[in-house]
This record gives C-alpha cells, structure tokens and sequence, in this order.
C-alpha cells in the first residue's frame, strides 16, 4: 500500500520532499498545503495544491505531513498544532531548542494517538545517530562535529527575518586548524569559535540601517552569537549569481582509546559531501515518514527522535530482504 504524504510549505525542502517521494515507489504525494493563493502556485509535478487553512478537511486521508517550514517561526508553532490530527514529521534544527520542542509536540501527539517525528535531516538526524553509535563504542572518547563549506538553510532563514533583509546566504565553515587536531587524535580541547566560523551574504532593503543588520546577525542567541561572523552587503544580481546553489555537508568524528590501559587509539569518521543541502534532507524526512506511518500502524504514538526508530523501518526492503542483503 502506497504512503500519502502531504507537504505543507513549498519552499527548497518542500520542492526536494516532491522530488523524493518519486524516488521511493511506496510513497505518493497527496498533495501540497499552502499559506499562499493556492491557485497561483506551480509545482514541479503538477501536484494538487491546497490552503493551510483547510488541511482539517483532509483528516483520515493523509498518512503522514513533512512540514517544511522554518526552524525559527514556523515548526515551533506549526508541528505541535498539525500533530493533533496527523502524523508528522520536521526538521527543526535549533539544538538548544530541541527539548522543549520536543516536550510540546510530545504532548499534542499522544494526546491524538499519533506520531510525531522532530529534528530529523543530517544535523540533527544522521549526524545524531553517528555520534551515538560512535560514543556507545569507545566511551573513552570525545565527539567531534565539524560543518561545512556550505549553505545553512535555518540560519540564512533566520538572517531573512530580520527587519531590512531582502535575501541572505550563511556559510558556515570549520577551521582547518581544528579539524586536523582533531584527525591526529590529539583530542584538543576546542571551544564552539575554534571550530568554525560564520560568512554571511546579506541583500539589504534600499534605505535599512546596515550596521543594526550587521549587529542583529552577529548577537543572534543559538545562531551567531558564540562564532566569528563576517557579515558581507551585495546586490541582489550578486547573491543570485554567486550563490544560487545550496550545497552543504560535513564530519562526525569520535576519537577513542582502548586498552588495558587506554593504549591503543581509534577514530571513527562519518562525512558527508552535499550537493544539495535541502534535497538530501528531504530524502531523510521521507525515509523516516515511512517509519513514521509503520510505527503508527503498530500502535506507537508520541514525539520521537531518530534516536527511537529502528533502521528496519526506514527501509522499503522486508526484514528478510535486509538480513540477506545488508547484514
């Protein structure tokens, strides 16, 4: 039986959770639910577009909705209120902020009987799970998260919302100092500015106040606060020149010791190299919508995390498949 899966907002990761459901044959778009005039919005496939405002009409014909909106203003809001009547499943990627998400979608879910997925992409998601692997196999050790060159998409959002900004790019970007420590297995003690930095691309409105942009951006609490960040102002023309694409990526590296006495040293690396930041974590969202919908179907409800979801669900294959296969 084919998954139904909704989308609701259409922007980069709404068009790469279209382009993904076409790439796994037990998934189907119901459609897309829209803040926008519904009738004057084209998507990719010639997908059903609906209001967000009627979604509640589509009760009991949705399986799951990956809900595509922004970390800073709109999954806060959005996926505990769409989780009292659907399954659902976001990308909400303000670590410091996970718990208390997580605490009140909790509620909504469960009170509905349904399941709610958060923070699922690569960071948090893949990169989560790695570090726990990593960690729950040489617990003498130290975890290592190193992001980019690339685009993040939440912190260009949250730069998008200040008041002036017309459009924005934010690269994020480790520093190769650190980054070698840390192969070497020296395990250097390393603050959140040693490792990276912040490189910001900003369209400001014809008239802002640049330097209240600039101070905005570099004080934003969870986002640029603790890092170096280089604030640029360009054009429109330069910005969709030069940074039209939205790649991205990363490392996940564990450096442990074992031994009797700690003698021998192991580093554990997982890397991942995006070409497109918000394709890959659509395809994310609708591998764990589909263990989202199975969990569902076997009487599990509540908010869950990547954490709580056996590999077996996310794969199309059958367990005897996988154990032939993979194992």
């Amino acid at each position: 039986m084919s998954i139904k899966i909704g989308i609701v907002g259409y922007g980069n990761l709404g068009r790469g959770v279209e382009c993904a459901i076409r790439q796994n044959s037990d998934t189907e778009l119901y459609g897309v639910f829209t803040r926008r005039d519904p009738a004057a919005l084209q998507t990719l496939t010639g997908a059903n577009v609906y209001s967000i405002d009627d979604i509640l009409t589509h009760k009991g014909k949705v399986d799951v909705l990956i809900i595509c909106g922004g970390s800073a203003t709109d999954l806060p809001v959005q996926t505990p209120a769409l989780a009292k009547n659907f399954n659902v499943i976001d990308s909400f990627d303000t670590h410091a902020k996970i718990p208390e998400h997580f605490a009140n979608v909790d509620a909504a879910a469960k009170e509905a009987g349904k399941i709610a997925m958060i923070s699922v992409g690569w960071d948090p998601g893949m990169f989560s799970l790695n570090r726990l692997y990593a960690g729950a196999i040489l617990p003498d050790g130290k975890d290592y998260t190193f992001w980019g060159k690339g685009v993040s998409q939440g912190h260009s959002d949250a730069i998008r919302r200040i008041e002036g900004v017309v459009d924005a790019r934010q690269y994020t970007i480790p520093v190769d100092e650190a980054l070698a420590a840390v192969r070497s297995g020296a395990n250097p003690e390393l603050t959140t500015r040693q490792k990276h930095t912040r490189e910001c691309f900003v369209v400001a409105a014809e008239g802002a106040d640049k330097a209240k942009i600039e101070n905005e951006i570099k004080t934003m609490p969870n986002y640029f606060a603790d890092y170096d960040t280089t604030v640029h102002f360009i054009t429109k023309e330069e910005l969709d020149r030069d940074h039209a694409g939205i790649p991205h990526g990363g490392f996940v590296i564990r450096s442990g010791k074992t031994g009797l006495n700690g003698e021998h040293t192991h580093i554990i690396e997982y890397s991942l190299k995006l070409d497109s930041n918000p394709e890959f974590t659509s395809s994310v969202l609708v591998a764990y919508a589909r263990a989202a919908v199975r969990m569902n179907a076997e009487g599990m409800r509540g908010c869950k995390t990547v954490f709580d979801v056996a590999p077996a669900y996310l794969s199309q294959k059958s367990a005897e498949e996988l154990r032939k296969n993979l194992l």
